[in-house]
């Protein structure tokens, strides 16, 4: 891990994640594994795309005992850090972490009942891009376009299987419009708001696999249970990266 000095971040029901400068986590990440689990209450298989430290498995494995889980994350160092996690939890037999390049043909054809992905909320030409590699990776679509992602969550879900994923509510038309270019039907939709006098930044989405038309809108995710949570933690990526947006 090139020598990262990596900070323990307690979570739930004695579950901790290994955080750096580089690989962390933000509230969006928080919201995204629980609103996935309401979704697919009844996946034996699930996979984090893009995984970063590996928080979301940690959150889906206190939760769910039973749920077997694939990790998979590009950078090296990041799936390290989410495979010594894992092992430290003493959840390695439980989820699994692999270092690979989705667009690449090695994802499990229809093994997974549900896929989430927390992914890069920017275009790569948008605001300042970070010196640090793996912030960069994460705050823009660099090595990983949303069609590129829809298109390896499509591959890996099962027919009628979950794919969630949150995002920035002015990329929701393009976010619609590359899930069903893969098949993936928008199915359930969640804004979520962080103050009362801000609009939403943040949305919630489930799709599925070969599923038929019809969108339900939910009602909005309000956060104050979650701050404190969030508050752990020194990046909450999507404020962080909307401010740094507005500087430059």
């Amino acid at each position: 891990m090139n020598g990262a000095k990596l900070r323990r971040e307690e979570l739930e029901n004695g579950v901790f994640a290994l955080v750096s400068d580089s690989f962390s986590f933000g509230m969006d990440a928080l919201l995204l594994a629980r609103f996935a689990l309401r979704c697919a209450p009844r996946a034996a298989n699930a996979a984090d795309l893009g995984t970063g430290c590996g928080v979301i498995p940690l959150l889906w494995a206190a939760e769910r005992p039973a749920l077997r889980i694939s990790a998979w994350e590009l950078q090296a160092e990041g799936a390290a850090i989410a495979a010594r996690a894992a092992e430290e939890n003493g959840l390695s037999g439980r989820i699994t972490v692999h270092c690979a390049d989705l667009r690449l043909p090695v994802l499990p054809a229809g093994a997974f009942d549900l896929v989430v992905c927390n992914p890069p909320y920017f275009r790569p030409d948008a605001g300042k891009t970070p010196e640090d590699p793996a912030r960069r990776a994460a705050r823009a679509e660099e090595s990983l376009t949303l069609g590129e992602l829809c298109g390896a969550a499509a591959r890996l879900l099962k027919n009628g299987g979950r794919f969630c994923l949150c995002h920035r509510t002015e990329r929701l038309a393009g976010v619609m419009h590359a899930l069903c270019g893969a098949g993936l039907t928008p199915k359930q939709l969640q804004f979520v708001r962080t103050s009362a006098r801000r609009e939403p930044k943040l949305f919630l989405l489930c799709a599925v696999k070969g599923g038929g038309e019809g969108l339900v809108l939910l009602p909005e995710q309000k956060t104050p249970e979650l701050l404190s949570a969030a508050q752990r933690t020194e990046h909450c990526a999507w404020i962080t990266e909307e401010k740094r947006c507005r500087e430059n």
